[in-house]
């Protein structure tokens, strides 16, 4: 399998893959800055604010297993094509909330682009090593849908807020471009993908019915739990501090500063990647996640517990009259400082949780990482809980929710993560 991968030119649909992994970032991202739009157009709250992203979200708590199924039904290949056209379609609903002026059409569409990233999520991990042929290439190239996934996430915040620009005339309208630039790359890919072929990685099909499954560990259970709230930690932290910094009567920075910042929280979420990419041979995961949840909690109480009032010139990815990206100082509440400081902890989470999930897994590995995909959905869950409390409290008062996230995962990190049920076979 692997010298058959190597002897072909797979170009093209790696190509194809590592552009679908940036889109799954580009897609997902723009429901948060989105929240502005919604606010303005339709005087939604911060809780309704954020309905798109928790629609996106939580569309991996019904598409995660399915998306495994049907990988072993018909392929990496066709999966893919339906996740592509299935994000084509969510978009274009998107677009058409603004032509209708429609808010509950928007969320629709947030719901049914969330299906596709779900299934995308699920195909471009295992096609990129595939085609890669395995080994330290197929790493290789993961690693490079990886960063562009997060220099995506970087992007749309800034473009969004580019175009938005005055925070109280804000419509779907202005966020057209972006979207019309999602469609036309959903549909290049889609006929590339369409005319390529590509190898289809074998997958044994058994009626074998297994005594336990990954429900039965104490370790993978906690894991499971703390990616969904890890996911929520993610998207809430910048996604609420879009709203803060945006908001007249709090941090009062615009919509296209505070897009600016929340750019520069994913770029440290890339650089981040990057750190934890390098010493990752050296540092184990349980090491890794435990500084990096101990960090993040401190820097979100001082966020908490610092005035609002209270400012800083800090460093921001911005866009210059010309189009081109460079770092620009601009005056912040210093509460948002903190909170983009948040990125370099978020961004080495994912793996670290993973590995220590399903370690001693065995057999069980394969039915872990549909779950995985499944607890997804806190993406959605934990950062709508967290605009309810924004709504009903100050902004500040909301990221106890991240707070509490990373206690749990520190705790996961030096305790919960400890196989405690190595008498249950796994070969």
């Amino acid at each position: 399998m692997v010298s058959t991968t190597n002897q072909k030119n797979y170009t093209v649909p790696i190509v194809m893959m590592v552009i679908l992994f940036a889109m799954i970032a580009f897609v997902t991202n723009l429901a948060a800055p989105m929240g502005i739009v919604l606010k303005n157009q339709f005087g939604a709250s911060n809780f309704e604010g954020m309905l798109g992203n928790f629609a996106n979200f939580a569309a991996y708590l019904f598409m995660g297993i399915p998306a495994g199924k049907l990988i072993e039904r018909i392929g990496y290949k066709k999966t893919a094509l339906i996740g592509v056209a299935v994000g084509f379609i969510g978009v274009s609903i998107q677009l058409c909330s603004g032509f209708a002026g429609s808010f509950g059409v928007y969320v629709l569409g947030a719901f049914v682009a969330g299906f596709s990233m779900c299934i995308l999520n699920t195909v471009v991990n295992p096609m990129l090593n595939t085609l890669g042929g395995g080994g330290n290439r197929g790493n290789q190239l993961i690693q490079t849908g990886g960063t562009l996934n997060s220099l995506c996430g970087t992007i749309v915040p800034i473009l969004v807020g580019a175009l938005v620009g005055d925070v109280t005339k804000a419509n779907i309208s202005n966020v057209y471009p972006v979207m019309y630039i999602a469609m036309g790359i959903f549909a290049v890919i889609f006929i590339v993908l369409y005319l390529v072929s590509i190898p289809e990685p074998h997958v044994a099909k058994s009626n074998e019915q297994y005594e336990h499954s990954p429900w039965s560990f104490r370790h993978f259970v906690l894991g499971a739990i703390g990616i969904g709230i890890y996911v929520g930690i993610e998207v809430g932290i910048p996604g609420t501090m879009i709203l803060f910094l945006a908001d007249p009567n709090a941090g009062n920075v615009g919509a296209t500063t505070a897009g600016f910042v929340a750019g520069t929280y994913w770029f440290l979420m890339l650089v981040g990647r990057f750190l934890g990419a390098s010493v990752g041979g050296k540092v184990s995961s349980k090491v890794m996640l435990t500084g990096a949840s101990a960090i993040g909690f401190i820097l979100v109480m001082l966020a908490i517990f610092s005035p609002i009032t209270s400012t800083i010139s800090m460093p921001v990815l911005e866009t210059s009259a010309t189009g081109a990206l460079s770092f620009g100082m601009i005056q912040v509440p210093i509460n948002a400082l903190f909170l983009v400081l948040c990125g370099l902890c978020t961004s080495v989470m994912w793996g670290g949780i993973f590995n220590l999930a399903v370690e001693g897994l065995g057999k069980y590995v394969a039915a872990a990482s549909g779950i995985f995909m499944m607890m997804v959905c806190g993406g959605g869950i934990f950062p709508q809980i967290q605009n309810a409390i924004a709504d009903a409290t100050t902004y500040m008062t909301s990221y106890w929710i991240p707070a509490i996230s990373f206690a749990y995962l520190f705790f996961y990190a030096t305790v919960g993560s400890k196989n405690v049920n190595k008498d249950i076979p796994v070969e």
